[in-house]
């Protein structure tokens, strides 16, 4: 069975914490969506800001990589919070803004609705989405 691919969605100052640190983290520490994802699959983030409930706006691909074996896992953060994890193989690759490839992606054919599936913070896409994903972020699998 071919690994599927994913977008997830939190912002970039996020992102960077988990590619530093090995993991991914979705919809807010919740462990169902992360039970969706077998080792082997390809997931890349979207930031639509720069900092968590920000107003600066970067609407780009900030990570791209491989989940690696395990399940998801429970984090302590502080303060009672406790999210959520997933390990992940993040690749060497560069940001990539969404705009310039908003006519090629399947998912974001919607015109004006384009991010309309970002508001689930996780969700499938076809492995062609995927690769036009990593061009645009010089990133090989």
């Amino acid at each position: 069975m071919s690994p599927r691919s994913w977008i997830a969605v939190a912002s970039a100052e996020h992102v960077r914490i988990g590619r530093a640190e090995g993991f991914m983290q979705v919809c807010h520490g919740k462990a169902a969506p992360l039970r969706r994802l077998p080792s082997g699959d390809r997931v890349a983030y979207y930031s639509p800001t720069e900092t968590f409930h920000g107003k600066d706006r970067l609407q780009a691909f900030t990570a791209i990589g491989i989940v690696t074996a395990g399940t998801p896992y429970q984090a302590d953060m502080g303060g009672g919070f406790r999210p959520f994890r997933r390990d992940v193989q993040w690749i060497e690759a560069q940001e990539a803004p969404i705009q310039p490839l908003l006519g090629q992606l399947g998912f974001a054919r919607a015109g004006k609705s384009w991010g309309y599936q970002l508001r689930f913070g996780l969700f499938e896409i076809t492995n062609a989405d995927m690769q036009i994903i990593a061009d645009a972020m010089g990133a090989a699998f």
